[in-house]
């Protein structure tokens, strides 16, 4: 695909300054064409498409004609609209792509209105970077540019947005008194005469007439280009005029673009594909994003419902919320592409970590799961009473991301766009799946996401509910941290030691006294220089921490104690320079610099590039990175697997135009390098928990334990929770490193949620961190901790222990501060919050105390 080239510059800025340096749910696996390979040179005419056969009807959508139908659900569209409609055939409730009294919006207006009509938008930019926008009702639908074809359970359809009608760049902005007045104007009526004398100004100084832009637009622009039109004005009589006053307009290409979307029924879930191969657009407008029916099952201002959001572990915004001051909800899937976003994110943002979205009302709900494109999906939701009277929720796409260049020379200052060399490779897929009354609930949409991974095999198999096991005890110890020394001031880096493997090994044993079992250590800053450790495609343990002879001796001490030994690896983000050139390893960003990232100051919410920088290791090179840490870690002979401390957390793209993958290509190698580790090491605990990463852990630390808390959302819900427990044990952040403040507030969260204890640790004094890249672990020495673990272990323990192997069913809040937690078999914890106790049921639950029940194996 061709895109808008940056234009030169000319006068003082030097050209040289533009280089820079340098089955029901199988998704289809099969090789396709993608945007990337289809040139773009001339976009396609819209395909000539067929008329549809009604295949049957039903009275409540009596303009709509039936298209595809099996046991489950009935497919409707309208030809006129391009609308569609579905029909839960179980509740029988309808769905719709646009809301059916959209009509009587009384808030809606001007392209707001007409959005309520669109299944598509697209926004776009101009050679300049400034984005505009087209939408399928606006600039396809309603000027009848819109084609279908019938496809085995569904239906193709095929919009054209924009014409090639003449523009404004068909009138000349300059033209002499003589040639306008005598050439022009003596050859028009009066009409004709009036519509160019109100789109043209005399200058008489210098004798010319100049084009009046902000004059020419809608009815006026018509008018004038019809009078030139009248007067015999040529392409040549344009060129010659932009000539003789040394105007260099280039032209762009006519603003056409091409989009198909495609329906069809799969078991019980409609599929929504929009074909990279179907997506055109002229090089002059490369797109930026494409959204996806964004009112497909929107509630009214007087419906009750809720919108089920990805933030964190999850998160319900009600319909109506009256929240109109708050802006609405967005975010990416898989947080940020640190290669691609300059903005700086909130500490407090939780990511969103599954790829789903979801409409809950009382007599039914749906949920939105992102098949293909996710990895460049982002979920957007908004109430009603702002842009208009509807509650909605839906994902976008990024297409072709862009950057700016600041060009500066003396006191000249000029930003120029620079764009994606190509379009993402992927196309975009959503699936939504339907549940009647009975499980319209947040948590039947999870039993629903849980299905669908164990299918598709992005779960873990579940464990025999009638296994039973103990809670994890998740432990990170740090090994050694390196800093910067002075000697008869010449600087020095010296790596010193946090935690030798003697004395983990004497930590553990302390914890075993104390009754804590199936600990599960993640052991950090072990190798190549300590925890900001160089690239790991080489390994050497670390001899100020012991080296390798007592890490072999761990490993086997763990081992024999039943102990998880996993040791921590960074493979996704470079923290030393030494052995790594930024220059060729790293993500280039879209300027074509190396993709860096400093530490976040806490206190002031910002980057801190004072402390040492992070880069981003470009997915070209994580296959083979992984590869030679694999080959380096064998002779060590550790047996409880391994620990990544990113690649479940982050997903990155390379911008370098030479070898450009975009965040889905960065995908598919990301998930070769979880085959590999997998495959090698067995057993794998890592940080954060994206949907990618699920089917290859066995444990995660650092998971979504609560949302972001934005202020549009009204309820936090254990989404990810839900899907995840029973194939899968997890915890949030170390307690001792978190923000909580309460010891009893931590148990009752990792209660209510299936949880296990986790703290991070060192041996050495607090204040050896003081004052170096390592401030953050300030409260990170054990021995003021270990008591406290053990009593929140033994008591957690023995709650969840009762739950562990199963799935967790239904999560419900039973009154203010109460929720209850059902598992596989109906066994059941209810935790009070609250600091008097409460009568629910047949319990007394005690203030800031909980109850089992129910049937429990």
């Amino acid at each position: 695909m061709k895109y808008a080239a940056v234009k030169k510059i000319t006068g003082i800025l030097l050209v040289s300054s533009l280089l820079l340096s340098g089955c029901q749910f199988s998704p289809s696996t099969a090789t396709r064409e993608t945007a990337a390979d289809v040139s773009h040179a001339e976009t396609p005419s819209l395909p000539p498409g067929e008329k549809l056969k009604s295949a049957f009807s039903d009275a409540r959508i009596p303009d709509m004609i039936g298209i595809a139908r099996n046991n489950a659900l009935q497919l409707f569209l309208n030809e006129e609209t391009a609308e569609i409609a579905v029909i839960h055939s179980e509740s029988g409730q309808i769905w719709r792509s646009n809301p059916a009294d959209r009509e009587k919006d009384t808030i809606a207006a001007g392209i707001n209105k007409d959005l309520l009509s669109s299944q598509s938008r697209l926004s776009f930019f101009n050679s300049s970077g400034q984005s505009s926008m087209v939408n399928s009702y606006t600039d396809s639908v309603r000027h009848k540019q819109v084609s279908y074809e019938a496809m085995p359970n569904g239906v193709r359809v095929h919009y054209q947005f924009g014409s090639t009608e003449r523009s404004i760049e068909d009138l000349p902005v300059k033209i002499s008194k003589e040639r306008f007045e005598q050439y022009v104007l003596s050859k028009l009526d009066k009409s004709g005469e009036r519509a160019l004398k109100v789109g043209y100004a005399e200058d008489k100084n210098e004798g010319v007439y100049n084009r009046i832009d902000k004059a020419m637009q809608g009815l006026q622009l018509t008018r004038a280009l019809k009078a030139f039109e009248d007067a015999g004005y040529t392409e040549e009589d344009l060129a010659q005029d932009h000539a003789e006053h040394g105007i260099d307009q280039e032209r762009s290409g006519p603003r056409l673009f091409m989009l198909t979307m495609e329906y069809d029924l799969d078991g019980e879930q409609l599929r929504v594909r929009v074909p990279a191969s179907g997506i055109h657009f002229p090089e002059e407008y490369p797109i930026n994003t494409l959204s996806v029916l964004e009112y497909f099952g929107a509630g009214g201002s007087k419906e009750d419902g809720s919108i089920l959001v990805p933030d964190g572990s999850g998160a319900l915004i009600h319909f109506n919320n009256g929240k109109l001051q708050y802006p609405s909800y967005q975010q990416d899937i898989y947080g940020p592409d640190l290669t691609m976003k300059l903005r700086e994110a909130s500490t407090s943002e939780s990511k969103a970590r599954l790829p789903v979205f979801g409409v809950i009302r009382p007599e039914g709900a749906f949920l939105g799961i992102v098949e293909e494109g996710d990895a460049v999906a982002t979920v957007n939701a908004d109430i009603s009473g702002k842009l208009n009277s509807y509650n909605n929720v839906y994902p976008s796409f990024y297409v072709v991301n862009k950057s700016d260049i600041t060009l500066q020379s003396s006191d000249m200052v000029r930003t120029l766009p620079k764009f994606q060399n190509k379009p993402t490779s992927s196309d975009f897929v959503v699936r939504y799946a339907f549940v009647g009354a009975e499980q319209s609930s947040y948590s039947g949409l999870a039993s629903l996401y849980r299905e669908y991974l164990l299918q598709t095999q992005g779960l873990p198999a579940m464990k025999a509910s009638q296994e039973q096991s103990t809670v994890p005890f998740y432990l990170k110890l740090f090994g050694g941290m390196t800093t910067r020394q002075h000697m008869l001031d010449i600087p020095y880096n010296s790596t010193e030691a946090l935690t030798t493997f003697d004395e983990g090994k004497m930590i553990l044993s302390k914890l075993m006294e104390k009754n804590v079992s199936n600990i599960q250590v993640r052991y950090a800053g072990w190798f190549n220089d300590g925890l900001h450790h160089r690239l790991p495609d080489s390994i050497k343990v670390d001899g100020v921490i012991g080296g390798k002879k007592e890490m072999k001796e761990f490993s086997a001490f763990t081992s024999e104690a039943g102990i998880g030994f996993y040791p921590d690896v960074s493979i996704l983000n470079v923290q030393s320079k030494k052995g790594f050139s930024p220059s060729s390893e790293a993500s280039r960003s879209l300027t074509q610099e190396p993709a860096i990232l400093y530490p976040m100051d806490l206190a002031l919410g910002r980057r801190a590039k004072d402390l040492s920088a992070t880069y981003v290791l470009s997915p070209n090179e994580i296959n083979d990175v992984t590869t030679d840490m694999l080959k380096d870690m064998e002779p060590l002979q550790t047996t409880g697997g391994i620990s990544l401390k990113d690649m479940a957390d982050q997903l990155n793209s390379d911008m370098n135009p030479k070898k450009l993958l975009d965040r889905t290509q960065a995908l598919d190698t990301v998930r070769k390098a979880f085959d590999q580790i997998k495959e090698q090491a067995g057993s794998i605990v890592a940080e954060g928990g994206n949907a990618y990463a699920l089917a290859y852990v066995t444990g995660l630390t650092d998971a979504p334990m609560r949302s972001s808390r934005f202020k549009l959302e009204d309820e936090e819900v254990p989404f990810f929770q839900l899907v995840v427990h029973g194939s899968i044990s997890y915890t949030g952040s170390p307690y001792n490193l978190s923000t909580y403040t309460d010891a009893r507030q931590y148990v009752l969260n990792l209660i209510e949620y299936g949880a296990s204890p986790y703290f991070a640790w060192f041996n050495a004094p607090n204040d050896v961190v003081k004052d170096t890249d390592y401030n953050n672990l300030y409260a990170a020495n054990y021995e003021q901790w270990i008591d406290l673990a053990a009593e929140i272990y033994n008591e957690v323990s023995q709650v969840n222990a009762t739950f562990a192997g199963r799935s967790m069913i239904a999560h419900e809040s039973l009154s203010e501060g109460v929720f209850r937690t059902t598992y596989e078999g109906g066994g059941y914890v209810i935790v009070n919050y609250n600091n008097h106790p409460v009568e629910l049921e047949s319990h007394t639950v005690d203030a800031r105390s909980y109850v089992t029940g129910g049937e429990q194996l």
